[in-house]
């Protein structure tokens, strides 16, 4: 049996792989059990993770046949629990996350777009939510798209059901490049390789910041004093930015002693 996700490494970042695409990568129980553990497999030993799918489908949510199943016969719904979680801990998590969406991208799919870090999509992907369309609120796809687009925008996917394709995500701010298929792994892999240059720390307090501000700080004094103390969480953990100051200064040194 395939696994249900493929973790390969390279120096500083992992390219993590949903891969059922049999199933447009619907992640099912085992399939999040196993997402879950990829995270935590890499956390604090690369700095970036691309998520992407396999075929032509990045991701389709959640297995909607098993949770069914799982109805019918009497079990509990942990679907929507531990898909949770699976969301949450990418922004938990240490490392950068960028989605690679290389095809479809519904419902939970739509999801791991919104709480990645950042995003590229081919301009073929399809990007929707379907959930109305069997009476129901995308229960997560719906707040992740809302607090990321305008409300018209969010309005548009949650109520009509249609798909946008990769240009439209770039235009809505919903990804930040849409690139054709064929090119998408190799630009994604070349932001990845200049994001991992940087220093753990620095990028970790960094995307804490992201979230923080303006989402818990949004008045001018508190966001200042919350951006010193976050250059000074990272001071304590790593030697990196006084290094680069040092050597900032010894090259407007440099430049000086020549003119």
């Amino acid at each position: 049996m395939d696994p249900l996700v493929i973790t390969d490494e390279r120096q500083d970042y992992a390219v993590i792989r949903m891969n059922r695409p049999a199933k447009k990568n619907a992640m099912n129980r085992a399939a999040r059990r196993d997402l879950l553990n990829a995270f935590e497999v890499v956390r604090g030993r690369l700095k970036v993770v691309i998520l992407t799918g396999t075929s032509d489908s990045f991701c389709s949510g959640v297995d909607l046949k098993e949770a069914f199943d799982d109805l019918q016969n009497g079990r509990s719904d942990d679907a929507s629990s531990d898909w949770m979680e699976v969301n949450l801990a990418i922004r938990s998590h240490p490392a950068i996350f960028i989605a690679a969406v290389n095809g479809v991208a519904l419902g939970g799919g739509a999801t791991l777009i919104n709480v990645c870090d950042l995003a590229f999509a081919a301009d073929e992907a399809e990007i929707g939510l379907p959930e109305l369309g069997f009476s129901a609120y995308p229960q997560l796809a719906g707040p992740a798209t809302q607090i990321q687009l305008s409300r018209k925008r969010a309005a548009w996917l949650v109520l009509t059901g249609k798909r946008i394709n990769g240009s439209t995500a770039e235009q809505w701010g919903m990804v930040n490049r849409s690139v054709p298929r064929a090119q998408l792994q190799a630009e994604i892999e070349k932001l990845a390789q200049q994001i991992a240059q940087y220093d753990a720390a620095a990028l970790s307090e960094t995307k804490r910041a992201l979230d923080v501000i303006p989402a818990q700080i949004a008045d001018w004094r508190p966001a200042f004093e919350y951006g010193v103390d976050v250059n000074t969480r990272i001071r304590n953990q790593s030697g990196a930015q006084r290094a680069g100051l040092e050597a900032f200064a010894s090259q407007t040194r440099s430049n000086q002693d020549g003119l």
